[in-house]
């Protein structure tokens, strides 16, 4: 009665559990998480020293549409009413340890992957509403905030191809070859992403960028 007990356990867990992603999802993971870190680190050291000397010229203020000091003092900068920054310190902490986690052979459930997967996407869309801002409302650019911005891009494709491919979470059935051709080729839709967002960087700056190379 006991075995019969014990292998039902073991059947649902074996149930519960999925294959944990391959070892370049674990090392994106780490280095990303690595960067969005310092990245955000970097900003909240800087975020003090304007806290104690508001006059202070930060090392990432290179002029009026490059600073970080700019960014700072708006209202965008402080969505949750505490700086963003401190978000970022919590959250790209998390996938550093899953990463490393990965490489050391562990193994989750399915719930945890899905709901890391769901952390993973709503950074990435709070990223994009802070390049919005930054880009079309502000029109300032903030160097270390796109450093995170930078980071947190491979990051999400990675894991949401990796998701999909693996049925981490639902998706049309139609499109479950187009995952899984896919999954290892992150980079593609990286790129793609990133060279969007320089293209409008480019565009939105345009007649600023002369004062850049005075």
């Amino acid at each position: 009665m006991t075995r019969g007990i014990l292998k039902s356990v073991s059947d649902l867990k074996q149930i519960e559990t999925v294959d944990s992603p391959g070892r370049g999802v674990a090392i994106t993971l780490i280095w990303t998480g690595i960067l969005g870190w310092i990245a955000s680190f970097s900003l909240v050291l800087e975020r003090i020293h304007v806290a104690a000397d508001p006059d202070a010229t930060l090392s990432c203020d290179i002029n009026p549409f490059i600073s970080c000091k700019s960014v700072m003092l708006t209202a965008q900068s402080q969505l949750f009413g505490f700086p963003n920054p401190i978000i970022g310190l919590a959250a790209f902490f998390a996938p550093i340890l899953v990463g490393f986690a990965v490489l050391a052979g562990a193994r989750f459930a399915a719930w945890f992957w899905r709901t890391f997967a769901v952390g993973v996407a709503m950074g990435f869309v709070f990223v994009v509403w802070l390049f919005t801002q930054s880009t079309f409302v502000i029109h300032v650019l903030c160097p270390y905030c796109m450093v995170a911005w930078a980071a947190m891009v491979p990051m999400f494709w990675r894991v949401f191809l990796w998701a999909a491919a693996e049925g981490i979470f639902e998706v049309p059935v139609r499109t479950v070859g187009f995952f899984v051709r896919w999954a290892d080729s992150a980079w593609v839709f990286t790129l793609v992403t990133e060279v969007l967002a320089a293209l409008a960087i480019i565009l939105s700056f345009w007649t600023l960028w002369p004062i850049l190379f005075k």
